[in-house]
């Protein structure tokens, strides 16, 4: 059906572009890019057109803001299209001890990592039901799986995504609907910018964006429920089964110092 669209959030780079350009190459269905700078995104979808001779839309939009989901699941039936793959990936974290934070930053935080992304999965799960087909990825993070001191909020908002996902994952299999949660470690991208982490021990062991993307693809495609990317990230969630909470809050604590 050429009106289904894959639509990625937090396209304008990162891990979104790099997901926007490996889809492009990789299948020929209508992107849709959306981010708040509208000038990134622009550039970025001629240069996918251009290259791939597909049909790529840009909504610029700041889904950090209440009732900003609605206006995308509008904005994508005003272009005529259905979504057919979603991806969660617009997010980001904040770096401080959690008293020292604008509560507004938080609230924002919250609002974008969890809400947007809950109201979108809600959004389209009817339409994919009725298709019997869709996919939904979901940005979270390795710090899904532990408390993270100075990260206490982002980790939290990250642990939601990845416990929906699983639940959504289960509930809408039988239904031809792939559900994945992708837990990246440290990666190369704008995230430590605004979460102020540059310098930290997490910049060090730092994953691309493009081999995060292509294996988030990888797994989305196979229906996998939950892939923490990067060999350094693997064993991670396991360790924390075996140790004391509180050593691994400690652990995570020196960590982003």
């Amino acid at each position: 059906m050429s009106n289904l669209a894959t639509v990625i959030t937090g396209a304008s780079s990162g891990i979104g572009e790099q997901l926007a350009k490996q889809l492009a190459s990789q299948e020929p269905q209508t992107l849709v890019l959306v981010a708040r700078r509208a000038e990134k995104l622009n550039t970025l979808a001629e240069q996918l057109r251009q290259t791939h001779s597909i049909r790529v839309e840009v909504i610029s939009l700041d889904l950090e803001q209440v009732g900003a989901a609605q206006q995308l699941v509008k904005a994508v039936q005003d272009l005529g299209l259905e979504i057919d793959t979603l991806i969660n990936n617009a997010g980001f974290g904040l770096n401080d001890l959690f008293a020292d934070m604008p509560l507004e930053r938080i609230q924002g935080m919250m609002q974008l990592n969890m809400v947007a992304l809950t109201e979108l999965c809600h959004a389209v799960l009817p339409a994919m039901r009725q298709r019997k087909q869709g996919r939904i990825m979901n940005i979270a993070s390795i710090a899904a799986f532990q408390s993270c001191p100075k990260f206490a909020a982002y980790a939290a908002t990250k642990a939601y995504v990845l416990s929906l996902s699983e639940a959504l994952a289960y509930e809408e299999k039988t239904n031809g609907i792939k559900v994945t949660a992708i837990c990246p470690g440290a990666t190369a991208t704008a995230f430590h910018d605004v979460a102020g982490t540059n310098g930290t021990l997490l910049t060090k062991i730092m994953d691309s964006a493009e081999d995060v993307a292509r294996s988030a693809l990888k797994a989305l495609n196979t229906g996998k429920p939950v892939l923490v990317t990067g060999a350094i990230n693997k064993p991670l969630p396991f360790f924390n089964r075996l140790l004391p909470r509180q050593c691994v809050v400690w652990v995570a604590g020196k960590i982003n110092q």
